[in-house]
Protein backbone atom coordinates (compact mmCIF):
# COMPACT_ATOMS: atom_id res chain seq x y z
CA UNK A 1 0.00 0.00 0.00
CA UNK A 2 1.44 3.23 -1.26
CA UNK A 3 1.03 6.88 1.60
CA UNK A 4 -0.75 9.53 -0.27
CA UNK A 5 -0.42 13.34 0.66
CA UNK A 6 -3.69 15.23 -0.84
CA UNK A 7 -2.46 18.74 -1.08
CA UNK A 8 -5.64 20.55 -0.81
CA UNK A 9 -8.80 19.47 1.20
CA UNK A 10 -11.76 20.66 -0.71
CA UNK A 11 -14.23 19.72 -2.89
CA UNK A 12 -11.50 17.76 -4.77
CA UNK A 13 -9.22 16.93 -2.37
CA UNK A 14 -11.52 15.11 -0.24
CA UNK A 15 -12.93 12.91 -3.23
CA UNK A 16 -9.55 11.78 -3.44
CA UNK A 17 -8.69 11.47 -0.08
CA UNK A 18 -12.18 8.78 0.00
CA UNK A 19 -10.62 7.10 -3.24
CA UNK A 20 -7.29 6.05 -2.19
CA UNK A 21 -8.42 5.07 1.53
CA UNK A 22 -11.20 2.83 0.55
CA UNK A 23 -8.24 0.99 -1.68
CA UNK A 24 -5.95 0.59 1.64
CA UNK A 25 -3.47 3.31 0.94
CA UNK A 26 -2.63 5.34 3.86
CA UNK A 27 -4.23 8.98 3.11
CA UNK A 28 -2.67 12.67 4.92
CA UNK A 29 -4.36 15.45 4.37
CA UNK A 30 -3.25 19.23 4.32
CA UNK A 31 -4.66 22.35 3.51
CA UNK A 32 -3.47 25.96 3.92
CA UNK A 33 -6.90 26.51 5.57
CA UNK A 34 -6.40 24.87 8.80
CA UNK A 35 -9.70 23.88 9.08
CA UNK A 36 -10.54 22.57 5.66
CA UNK A 37 -8.98 19.19 6.63
CA UNK A 38 -11.76 18.88 9.49
CA UNK A 39 -14.04 20.13 7.17
CA UNK A 40 -13.59 16.91 4.46
CA UNK A 41 -13.32 14.30 7.56
CA UNK A 42 -16.87 15.36 8.44
CA UNK A 43 -18.04 15.03 4.61
CA UNK A 44 -15.93 12.33 4.20
CA UNK A 45 -18.03 10.11 7.56
CA UNK A 46 -21.21 11.27 5.89
CA UNK A 47 -20.83 9.80 2.93
CA UNK A 48 -18.99 6.88 3.71
CA UNK A 49 -22.61 5.03 5.21
CA UNK A 50 -24.01 5.55 1.85
CA UNK A 51 -20.98 4.04 0.22
CA UNK A 52 -20.99 0.81 2.45
CA UNK A 53 -24.46 0.10 1.62
CA UNK A 54 -23.83 0.53 -1.71
CA UNK A 55 -21.07 -2.32 -1.78
CA UNK A 56 -18.38 0.53 -2.77
CA UNK A 57 -15.68 0.27 0.30
CA UNK A 58 -14.10 -2.74 -1.18
CA UNK A 59 -15.47 -4.62 1.64
CA UNK A 60 -14.29 -2.23 3.96
CA UNK A 61 -16.05 -0.79 6.64
CA UNK A 62 -16.26 3.24 7.10
CA UNK A 63 -14.72 2.86 9.95
CA UNK A 64 -11.86 1.43 8.89
CA UNK A 65 -11.44 3.75 5.63
CA UNK A 66 -11.92 6.74 8.31
CA UNK A 67 -8.56 5.10 9.74
CA UNK A 68 -6.62 5.36 6.87
CA UNK A 69 -6.70 9.38 6.87
CA UNK A 70 -5.13 11.61 9.25
CA UNK A 71 -4.78 15.38 9.23
CA UNK A 72 -1.40 17.26 9.50
CA UNK A 73 -0.89 20.95 9.95
CA UNK A 74 2.79 21.55 8.50
CA UNK A 75 2.85 20.60 4.60
CA UNK A 76 6.15 19.28 5.20
CA UNK A 77 4.82 16.43 7.87
CA UNK A 78 2.02 16.15 5.17
CA UNK A 79 4.48 15.01 2.56
CA UNK A 80 7.35 13.53 4.71
CA UNK A 81 7.35 9.77 3.35
CA UNK A 82 4.68 10.18 0.36
CA UNK A 83 4.82 8.20 -2.29
CA UNK A 84 2.25 10.12 -4.62
CA UNK A 85 1.06 13.40 -3.94
CA UNK A 86 -2.21 14.76 -5.27
CA UNK A 87 -2.33 18.35 -5.03
CA UNK A 88 -5.88 20.33 -5.73
CA UNK A 89 -5.01 23.92 -4.87
CA UNK A 90 -6.97 26.63 -6.94
CA UNK A 91 -6.64 26.67 -10.69
CA UNK A 92 -4.44 29.32 -10.67
CA UNK A 93 -1.05 29.20 -12.72
CA UNK A 94 0.26 31.53 -10.23
CA UNK A 95 -1.11 28.89 -7.48
CA UNK A 96 0.24 26.18 -9.31
CA UNK A 97 3.94 27.19 -9.54
CA UNK A 98 4.44 28.21 -6.17
CA UNK A 99 3.30 25.28 -4.55
CA UNK A 100 4.67 22.81 -7.52
CA UNK A 101 8.12 24.44 -6.45
CA UNK A 102 7.33 24.15 -2.70
CA UNK A 103 6.25 20.69 -3.02
CA UNK A 104 9.56 19.66 -5.44
CA UNK A 105 11.82 21.33 -2.52
CA UNK A 106 10.74 19.17 0.21
CA UNK A 107 9.27 16.01 -0.85
CA UNK A 108 10.90 12.57 -0.97
CA UNK A 109 12.96 12.59 -4.17
CA UNK A 110 11.26 9.73 -5.47
CA UNK A 111 7.35 10.73 -4.74
CA UNK A 112 5.36 11.35 -7.82
CA UNK A 113 3.87 14.91 -7.65
CA UNK A 114 0.34 14.82 -9.20
CA UNK A 115 -2.13 17.81 -9.94
CA UNK A 116 -5.63 17.80 -10.09
CA UNK A 117 -5.76 20.77 -12.43
CA UNK A 118 -8.72 20.29 -15.12
CA UNK A 119 -7.22 22.92 -17.59
CA UNK A 120 -3.92 23.76 -17.34
CA UNK A 121 -1.40 22.03 -19.19
CA UNK A 122 1.48 20.35 -16.80
CA UNK A 123 4.52 22.03 -18.64
CA UNK A 124 2.81 25.76 -17.72
CA UNK A 125 3.90 25.16 -14.13
CA UNK A 126 6.41 22.54 -13.70
CA UNK A 127 9.25 23.47 -16.51
CA UNK A 128 11.82 25.05 -14.22
CA UNK A 129 11.37 22.86 -10.99
CA UNK A 130 14.53 20.43 -10.65
CA UNK A 131 12.19 17.44 -10.69
CA UNK A 132 9.89 17.65 -13.12
CA UNK A 133 10.37 14.48 -14.71
CA UNK A 134 7.98 13.24 -11.61
CA UNK A 135 5.28 15.79 -12.41
CA UNK A 136 2.16 15.56 -13.84
CA UNK A 137 -1.51 15.89 -14.09
CA UNK A 138 -4.05 13.45 -12.75
CA UNK A 139 -7.18 14.83 -13.11
CA UNK A 140 -10.36 13.32 -11.71
CA UNK A 141 -14.24 12.98 -12.86
CA UNK A 142 -15.33 14.43 -9.74
CA UNK A 143 -16.16 12.62 -7.80
CA UNK A 144 -13.65 10.45 -8.48
CA UNK A 145 -15.06 7.55 -5.55
CA UNK A 146 -17.69 7.61 -7.83
CA UNK A 147 -16.82 8.06 -11.78
CA UNK A 148 -13.55 5.92 -12.18
CA UNK A 149 -11.90 7.03 -15.06
CA UNK A 150 -9.17 10.05 -14.54
CA UNK A 151 -6.53 11.71 -16.82
CA UNK A 152 -3.04 11.09 -16.51
CA UNK A 153 -1.65 13.85 -18.54
CA UNK A 154 2.03 14.06 -18.86
CA UNK A 155 4.19 16.89 -19.65
CA UNK A 156 7.17 16.25 -22.30
CA UNK A 157 9.81 15.66 -19.52
CA UNK A 158 7.64 13.66 -17.32
CA UNK A 159 9.56 10.31 -16.75
CA UNK A 160 7.78 7.17 -18.66
CA UNK A 161 8.40 5.24 -15.18
CA UNK A 162 6.60 8.28 -13.35
CA UNK A 163 3.24 7.73 -15.82
CA UNK A 164 3.80 3.54 -15.12
CA UNK A 165 3.33 4.08 -11.53
CA UNK A 166 0.88 6.24 -11.46
CA UNK A 167 -1.31 4.15 -13.97
CA UNK A 168 -0.20 1.55 -11.38
CA UNK A 169 -1.44 3.44 -8.19
CA UNK A 170 -5.11 4.45 -10.31
CA UNK A 171 -5.64 0.94 -10.53
CA UNK A 172 -4.98 -0.27 -7.28
CA UNK A 173 -7.75 2.08 -6.51
CA UNK A 174 -9.99 0.39 -8.75
CA UNK A 175 -9.57 3.80 -10.87
CA UNK A 176 -10.08 3.77 -15.10
CA UNK A 177 -6.64 5.82 -16.02
CA UNK A 178 -6.54 7.36 -19.43
CA UNK A 179 -3.29 8.09 -20.11
CA UNK A 180 -2.48 10.49 -22.59
CA UNK A 181 0.63 10.13 -25.00
CA UNK A 182 1.37 13.83 -24.75
CA UNK A 183 -0.18 17.09 -22.95
CA UNK A 184 -3.01 18.90 -24.57
CA UNK A 185 -5.32 21.76 -24.17
CA UNK A 186 -8.75 20.85 -22.24
CA UNK A 187 -7.28 16.81 -22.40
CA UNK A 188 -10.04 14.43 -23.38
CA UNK A 189 -12.67 15.10 -20.86
CA UNK A 190 -13.37 18.07 -21.35
CA UNK A 191 -13.04 18.32 -25.39
CA UNK A 192 -15.77 15.59 -25.79
CA UNK A 193 -17.75 17.08 -23.07
CA UNK A 194 -17.20 20.55 -24.60
CA UNK A 195 -18.03 19.16 -27.83
CA UNK A 196 -21.56 17.94 -26.55
CA UNK A 197 -21.94 21.36 -24.88
CA UNK A 198 -21.25 23.89 -27.62
CA UNK A 199 -24.14 22.01 -29.59
CA UNK A 200 -26.48 21.99 -26.70
CA UNK A 201 -26.15 25.85 -26.43
CA UNK A 202 -26.60 26.11 -30.45
CA UNK A 203 -29.64 23.98 -30.83
CA UNK A 204 -30.72 26.02 -28.02
CA UNK A 205 -29.81 29.53 -29.01
CA UNK A 206 -31.06 28.83 -32.58
CA UNK A 207 -34.91 28.06 -31.36
CA UNK A 208 -34.64 23.94 -32.16
CA UNK A 209 -34.97 22.40 -29.24
CA UNK A 210 -35.65 23.19 -25.59
CA UNK A 211 -33.24 22.61 -22.48
CA UNK A 212 -35.09 19.61 -21.43
CA UNK A 213 -35.24 18.28 -24.96
CA UNK A 214 -31.48 18.39 -25.02
CA UNK A 215 -31.10 16.87 -21.58
CA UNK A 216 -34.08 14.06 -22.22
CA UNK A 217 -31.74 13.18 -25.68
CA UNK A 218 -28.76 12.29 -23.40
CA UNK A 219 -30.28 11.17 -20.61
CA UNK A 220 -32.72 8.67 -21.29
CA UNK A 221 -30.66 8.48 -25.41
CA UNK A 222 -27.35 8.35 -25.98
CA UNK A 223 -26.63 8.18 -22.10
CA UNK A 224 -28.06 4.59 -21.98
CA UNK A 225 -25.52 3.33 -23.75
CA UNK A 226 -22.19 5.45 -22.63
CA UNK A 227 -22.91 4.11 -19.06
CA UNK A 228 -21.02 1.12 -20.72
CA UNK A 229 -19.83 1.71 -23.79
CA UNK A 230 -17.58 4.63 -25.57
CA UNK A 231 -18.30 6.28 -28.92
CA UNK A 232 -16.11 4.02 -30.89
CA UNK A 233 -17.85 0.57 -29.59
CA UNK A 234 -21.49 2.39 -29.97
CA UNK A 235 -20.59 2.72 -33.68
CA UNK A 236 -18.91 -0.88 -34.31
CA UNK A 237 -22.19 -1.80 -32.84
CA UNK A 238 -24.50 0.14 -34.48
CA UNK A 239 -23.56 -1.28 -38.02
CA UNK A 240 -23.90 -5.17 -39.25
CA UNK A 241 -20.13 -4.62 -40.31
CA UNK A 242 -18.83 -3.37 -37.65
CA UNK A 243 -16.75 0.19 -37.14
CA UNK A 244 -15.80 0.08 -40.77
CA UNK A 245 -19.52 0.04 -42.58
CA UNK A 246 -20.65 2.29 -40.33
CA UNK A 247 -17.76 5.14 -41.04
CA UNK A 248 -19.26 4.44 -45.02
CA UNK A 249 -22.46 4.40 -44.09
CA UNK A 250 -23.12 7.47 -42.08
CA UNK A 251 -20.22 9.62 -42.44
CA UNK A 252 -21.87 11.81 -45.10
CA UNK A 253 -24.56 12.52 -42.47
CA UNK A 254 -21.79 14.18 -40.00
CA UNK A 255 -19.96 15.78 -42.88
CA UNK A 256 -23.08 17.77 -43.26
CA UNK A 257 -23.59 18.70 -39.76
CA UNK A 258 -19.63 19.50 -39.02
CA UNK A 259 -20.58 22.34 -41.69
CA UNK A 260 -23.05 23.47 -39.95
CA UNK A 261 -21.42 23.45 -36.27
CA UNK A 262 -18.47 25.84 -37.22
CA UNK A 263 -19.65 28.59 -35.13
CA UNK A 264 -19.66 29.27 -30.98
CA UNK A 265 -22.59 30.69 -28.77
CA UNK A 266 -21.61 32.85 -26.67
CA UNK A 267 -22.96 30.60 -23.40
CA UNK A 268 -23.31 33.80 -21.18
CA UNK A 269 -24.71 35.83 -23.67
CA UNK A 270 -28.59 35.89 -24.11
CA UNK A 271 -28.88 32.04 -24.31
CA UNK A 272 -28.12 31.98 -20.90
CA UNK A 273 -31.18 34.18 -19.90
CA UNK A 274 -33.33 31.14 -21.48
CA UNK A 275 -31.17 28.36 -20.00
CA UNK A 276 -30.79 29.42 -16.62
CA UNK A 277 -34.81 30.30 -16.16
CA UNK A 278 -35.30 27.12 -17.44
CA UNK A 279 -33.47 25.05 -15.20
CA UNK A 280 -34.36 27.40 -11.94
CA UNK A 281 -38.28 26.59 -12.97
CA UNK A 282 -37.14 22.99 -12.68
CA UNK A 283 -34.63 23.45 -9.54
CA UNK A 284 -34.74 26.58 -7.44
CA UNK A 285 -31.28 27.36 -6.59
CA UNK A 286 -31.50 26.92 -3.17
CA UNK A 287 -32.12 23.37 -3.71
CA UNK A 288 -29.38 22.94 -5.53
CA UNK A 289 -26.98 20.92 -2.71
CA UNK A 290 -29.86 18.65 -1.90
CA UNK A 291 -30.18 17.44 -5.88
CA UNK A 292 -26.06 17.16 -6.08
CA UNK A 293 -26.56 15.24 -2.92
CA UNK A 294 -29.48 13.25 -4.94
CA UNK A 295 -27.05 12.91 -8.00
CA UNK A 296 -24.49 11.30 -6.11
CA UNK A 297 -26.92 8.46 -4.97
CA UNK A 298 -28.25 7.74 -8.20
CA UNK A 299 -24.05 7.75 -9.21
CA UNK A 300 -23.60 5.30 -5.95
CA UNK A 301 -26.78 2.76 -7.50
CA UNK A 302 -25.47 3.39 -11.09
CA UNK A 303 -22.09 2.02 -10.05
CA UNK A 304 -23.03 -0.56 -8.21
CA UNK A 305 -25.50 -1.86 -11.02
CA UNK A 306 -22.45 -1.65 -13.18
CA UNK A 307 -20.47 -3.94 -11.13
CA UNK A 308 -23.29 -6.40 -10.95
CA UNK A 309 -23.84 -6.51 -14.74
CA UNK A 310 -20.33 -6.65 -15.37
CA UNK A 311 -20.43 -10.14 -12.88
CA UNK A 312 -23.54 -11.55 -14.44
CA UNK A 313 -23.12 -10.66 -17.52
CA UNK A 314 -19.76 -9.70 -18.29
CA UNK A 315 -17.37 -6.79 -19.04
Amino acid sequence: MANVAIIGAGFIGRAWAITFARSGHTVTLWDQDKSAPAGAIGFISDVLPDLAANDLLNGRSPEAVLGNIRIEDELSAAVAGAEHIQENTPERLDVKKAVFSELDAIAPEDAVIASSSSALLPSHFTETLAGRHRCLVVHPINPPYLVPAAEVVPAPWTAPEVVQRTRELLNSCGQAPIVMKRELDGFIMNRMQGALLEEAFRLVADGYATIEDVDVGIRDGLALRWAFMGPFETIDLNAPGGVRDYAERYQGIYENIFNQTQRRVDWTGPVMDTVEHDRRQVLPEEKLAERQAWRDRRLMALVAHKRRAAKDIGE
